[in-house]
């Protein structure tokens, strides 16, 4: 088995008998070496953000004091969620390497399905409600954030 696949496994695990969320891990490496680990703690947190990957992420983001992974790769005993999937994308990782699929967690009822539908227009059923309110002032920040940009020498 691959180390560092073995190692997310372990958080997993850890994550089920904790009773700390579901049966998910995830190791974030650079240059060979565990610089992140975490299971999710979405039952232990209430926050339906705390998966695996997420909160590897924040780790190792933290512990190098950037939000660029771009020099990292990460290993999941899942195929991330989508949220999970943009922010391994956010942070620009190099590489994903995953072991069950997403159809394997539909299976015990982690299913991620609705979302993919509602991303590819395919939904059927609404579950929120979209509105686009108030956009001319909510882009006066984006005016200020680009002007300060223009400023920035690099």
């Amino acid at each position: 088995m691959n180390k560092f696949m073995e190692e997310a496994v372990k958080e997993a695990y850890k994550a089920i008998r904790e009773g700390e969320g579901g049966p998910f891990g995830a190791v974030i490496v650079k240059d060979g070496e565990i610089i992140a680990r975490a299971h999710n703690e979405v039952i232990k947190t209430n926050d339906p953000t705390m998966h695996a990957e997420v909160n590897a992420i924040r780790k190792a983001t933290k512990k190098l004091v950037r939000f660029d992974l771009s020099d990292c790769e990460i290993y999941s005993t899942c195929e991330p969620c989508p949220m999970c999937f943009a922010a391994i994308h956010w942070a620009k990782m190099k590489s994903l390497y995953f072991g069950a699929s997403r159809f394997d967690a539909a299976a015990i009822d982690f299913d991620d399905q609705y979302i993919y539908d509602v991303i590819n227009k395919t939904a059927t059923v609404e579950q929120v409600a979209i509105k686009v309110v108030d956009a001319k002032e909510c882009l006066e920040p984006f005016k200020e954030w680009q002007k300060k940009q223009d400023k920035v020498q690099y």
